[in-house]
């Protein structure tokens, strides 16, 4: 599924009007529908709302929605901020029409002293800017933003919160923090950036019927069910370990050898046919003892990762995954570059890899093409330079995707996977409980995993993320968020997997 700008989603609104046809005065009637059956349905127990509009469209579409809320015979009022110097044509339609219900006033508000002074039990909805916003509010209008934060009211925002963009950072705007946010047709990008959850509250997409035939390229793409079960293969009947490749991990060092561990865990969990983990000395009976599935060469040195390579130039390996817990000495530094330089199979980098690439940066040239990276923010900083927000960040992870020819992974609670094709893919599983040490060295195994089976570096980041976030999830259910370590989203994976299989 595509998730488009706010440019994009008013061309998918004139594509709509265009080739049903419809009118936009009965577009919007459409949407406020969507949201007054949403009220009805999931709100019921509230009888008394306070519509906050702005002079534009959005404040269209809450006239419209207070016209509808008052035929269900709730108490409803009606605030109008003209926010604009202009009021949108089907703003003044929506207002004739509510006039004509015999509503009593819609009041205005030109200074502080008009602003509503709230019921109890009063719901606030909020339809002040929508998409269309382009500048930070200011003046009366912050302040009314302001007062409604203050209200201690349930607030339900239409479309998108007063005060947040759409598609760049909001970050210093004065916003609206919602309850609830019903928004139209799609998830706006802004909502899969953590830096906005305090303002979205939960958000509900609402289908108002734009056409499905609509199509344009957009920077965006949402990881769901549907692009999952795409991307992943049954097994065949007759298969065997062989044909779902070789994996090759090299983690951990002394104190860290349970990321090792759990990296190998989730490879295997992940479906790779058969696995060596290349570890220190001190590594061995520990991974021998707690996943005797695996096997093991070990390093020349006890503590650490060091000395000479495993063959990776033959092909016998068909993916190879480092970086969990193996720490930045030397030796180890000595090891990753031999590995770039060497390896003609996929590679996934994650943690001390990356660490140590950040650190000697000239490594980056030596990143085979096609190789995932999976930075946490703070890794994806030190590697490619701070970022001031989050929508920086990601559009730098694009930008690096396509100078590298590779794949990254940034982690957070939407996972982006940014491609070299200049596109990238938000992740729509996972929860606060995957928060905990040693979650992302199992993202790590899962995407070896994948690559070993010869899934290409892009379905396999994908498909990775999504299974890695529907283990959390399904872990979380169980046991919750509060309790959840990594163990337990490695173990939930075989779950995942019969829920992307339809199993």
């Amino acid at each position: 599924m595509n998730i488009y700008t706010a440019a994009q989603l008013k061309e998918w609104d004139r594509y709509s009007m265009q080739h049903e046809p419809i009118a936009s005065i009965d577009l919007m009637e459409r949407a406020a529908g969507q949201c007054n059956n949403w009220l009805l349905k999931n709100h019921g127990a509230c009888t008394a709302y306070c519509i906050v509009c702005g002079n534009g469209n959005n404040g269209g579409d809450g006239l419209a929605l207070a016209r509808m809320l008052l035929k269900e015979n709730l108490n409803v009022r009606v605030y109008v901020l003209h926010a604009a110097a202009t009021s949108t044509a089907d703003f003044e339609t929506n207002l004739a029409r509510l006039a004509e219900t015999g509503h009593a006033a819609v009041h205005q508000i030109k200074d502080e002293k008009d602003f509503p002074v709230w019921q109890q039990g009063e719901t606030i909805v909020e339809a002040i800017f929508g998409i269309s916003l382009s500048r930070p509010p200011g003046g009366i209008a912050a302040a009314l933003i302001r007062h409604i934060n203050n209200s201690h009211c349930t607030v339900i925002s239409i479309d998108i919160p007063a005060g947040m963009y759409a598609d760049s950072s909001s970050a210093g705007n004065t916003i609206i923090k919602a309850t609830h946010t019903l928004t139209f047709q799609g998830l706006k990008p802004a909502f899969l950036l953590a830096a906005n959850s305090l303002y979205t509250g939960a958000v509900h997409v609402l289908d108002i019927g734009l056409l499905k035939g609509f199509s344009m390229t957009s920077p965006y793409k949402l990881i769901d069910t549907i692009l999952a079960k795409e991307i992943f293969r049954p097994r065949q009947q007759f298969a065997h370990k062989g044909n779902f490749g070789h994996a090759l991990l090299l983690a951990g060092s002394y104190g860290k050898i349970g990321a090792a561990v759990l990296c190998a865990a989730a490879c295997l969990r992940s479906g790779a046919g058969l696995l060596t983990g290349f570890l220190p000395g001190c590594g061995i009976s520990i991974m021998q003892t707690a996943l005797p599935e695996a096997m093991v060469i070990s390093s020349e040195e006890e503590k650490i990762l060091a000395g000479q390579l495993p063959d990776t130039g033959t092909g016998m390996y068909k993916a190879i995954g480092i970086g969990p817990g193996i720490g930045q000495a030397a030796g180890t530094a000595a090891l990753l570059e031999n590995v770039l330089t060497a390896s003609t199979s996929p590679i996934v980098l994650d943690a001390d890899a990356l660490n140590i690439i950040a650190a000697n940066i000239q490594l980056a040239e030596k990143i085979p093409a096609g190789a995932v990276l999976t930075p946490h923010p703070k890794e994806f900083d030190r590697l490619f330079g701070a970022s001031a927000n989050e929508f920086e960040r990601i559009s730098k992870a694009l930008t690096e995707a396509a100078r590298y020819n590779l794949f990254i992974v940034l982690k957070g609670h939407h996972s982006f996977v940014a491609t070299p094709g200049g596109y990238g893919y938000f992740n729509t599983t996972g929860n606060a409980g995957m928060a905990t040490a040693g979650s992302g060295d199992v993202l790590t195994g899962i995407i070896t995993g994948l690559l070993a089976q010869g899934y290409p570096p892009e379905q396999a980041a994908v498909l990775g993320v999504y299974l890695h976030g529907l283990a959390g999830d399904i872990a979380a259910a169980r046991l919750s968020q509060e309790a959840m370590i990594a163990g337990d989203i490695c173990s939930s994976i075989g779950a995942a997997y019969l829920h992307v299989s339809g199993s």
